[in-house]
């Protein structure tokens, strides 16, 4: 969906209530409670996610089906709101007749109202009758479970459509990168200090490690997600819902969507805590983490040209200074850094939404779910963009790896099972101070041949591990 589009109240209508009479603007879709909303959150001027508002609309087109199946509901005006759930599906406006504020209360009603009243507006225009937000298009159902519902049915579309198809990207990459880099030994580093060598693809491969770890673990939280409040109605009794309701609404709800749904084991503990999408946020945060340290590797890799460590050489995207011609900085890496640092920020929000469950409801849901869809989208546009505007594009600087493991005096360490480790110290003490190759010191200072210490010493050998 587009940018919100903001109606204006140029013009206005007279709606009702059961708090009496207010005006609206005379081309919105809703009614009401949301202009109630609109009125009493003028806080951030941000709406609710439109992958959210999809969710809640998909929700209302699947209740009104299974509402006829059950004749709660009489199937015209079931077939009207599903026809006018699909007509908001392919508006290129859509979010514009969803102008509630992301701060508003804390169960997200103003949203479920909000949509329940521009589902009535078309439904009634379809059918030339009176449709109601309450007894139709919200029947069987209560905000308390559908807003809980559409963040779990939002975060499981998501990271299907975007962050795991990006995960699966990123992991490819850095597999055929480090394939093509393989024959590249290049000096480790602990401490961001010199340490026993590897090859480059050991390393990319250990960054691959980490986000297909980090995939694994939401395809685990993907099944969570799969349990659902929506039935539960008000408290999680299910007071005013057919006791099918629940598992007809998520057999229809996974033909529709090809994900698993089911009615949650507790509708209780699923409308009075968010533990899923804390969970869910967490390895959020975890993935976040991975990138962060696979884009400083890059810019610690990357450092220089000329007084850093000049391993590889990123793609240049764009000059780097307004003053210093000719300055070319890793940008994509530090927009991924930042995405990272901003996933992080918003699991503190999640967290701290988390906890605010008080006996039978949660009351920051709206809050908890704009931060999870946008961690989700966040992350899957950064992986993309690492991917191919930085891991596949860099090249390696061989001759700076070449001239950097020459120097390394950590490589004495292979002689450790030899000479012992006090030795090897002070071989590795006076090549550092000389400026020396530990290669030539070794060869003075003990009685190992020349022949002996080049096998011995060959760094392509030690990234192999172990004793010969």
């Amino acid at each position: 969906m587009p940018p919100r589009r903001e109606l204006q109240m140029s013009e206005t209508r007279i709606e009702r209530d059961s708090m009496g009479e207010l005006a609206v603007p005379a081309d919105a879709l809703y009614g009401a409670q949301t202009q109630r909303a609109v009125n009493n959150f003028a806080i951030s001027g941000r709406g609710m996610p439109p992958r959210f508002i999809h969710a809640v609309l998909l929700i209302k087109k699947v209740a009104a089906e299974v509402n006829a199946d059950l004749g709660l509901l009489p199937r015209d005006i079931a077939s009207a709101i599903g026809a006018s759930a699909d007509d908001l599906f392919s508006d290129p406006n859509c979010t514009a007749h969803f102008p509630v504020d992301i701060f508003q209360t804390g169960s997200g009603t103003s949203t479920n109202m909000n949509a329940n009243e521009v589902l009535a507006t078309l439904a009634g225009r379809r059918l030339g009758s009176e449709i109601s937000p309450n007894d139709h298009v919200n029947c069987s159902q209560s905000s308390n479970d559908v807003i809980p519902t559409a963040i779990h049915v939002s975060a499981a579309i998501a990271l299907k459509e975007q962050l795991q198809p990006a995960l699966s990207h990123l992991t490819a990459t850095i597999r055929a990168k480090a394939d093509e880099t393989d024959r590249f030994v290049k000096n480790g580093r602990t401490h961001l200090m010199d340490a026993m060598p590897l090859r480059m693809s050991q390393a990319l491969n250990g960054w691959a490690a980490q986000i297909e770890a980090g995939s694994t673990r939401l395809e685990q939280l993907t099944s969570m997600l799969g349990n659902l409040a929506q039935g539960g109605t008000a408290v999680g009794t299910g007071i005013n819902a057919h006791p099918d309701f629940a598992k007809h609404f998520t057999e229809r709800l996974s033909e529709v969507t090809a994900l698993s749904f089911r009615p949650a084991p507790s509708f209780f503990s699923h409308l009075a805590s968010q533990d899923t999408a804390v969970a869910l946020s967490g390895q959020l945060k975890s993935i976040a983490v991975s990138v962060m340290k696979i884009s400083n590797d890059l810019r610690w890799m990357n450092s220089g040209p000329l007084a850093g460590l000049g391993e590889i050489e990123l793609e240049a995207l764009q000059p780097g200074s307004s003053i210093m011609p000719g300055k070319v900085n890793p940008v994509i890496p530090e927009a991924a850094a930042m995405v990272a640092a901003q996933v992080i920020g918003n699991d503190g929000a999640i967290t701290i939404g988390g906890q605010s469950a008080n006996f039978e409801l949660n009351v920051m849901l709206p809050v908890i779910a704009t931060n999870l869809l946008e961690s989700i989208e966040l992350l899957a546009s950064a992986s993309t963009t690492l991917a191919n505007k930085a891991i596949a594009t860099f090249v390696v600087r061989e001759d700076n790896l070449q001239a950097a493991l020459a120097r390394n005096p950590i490589l004495v360490t292979a002689l450790n099972p030899v000479i012992g480790y006090l030795k090897a110290a002070e071989i590795a003490k006076q090549a550092y101070a000389e400026g020396r190759p530990i290669l030539d010191v070794a060869a003075e200072c003990t009685e190992l041949s020349r022949e002996e210490l080049q096998l011995l010493l060959d760094p392509v050998r030690l990234t192999r591990g172990g004793i010969d």
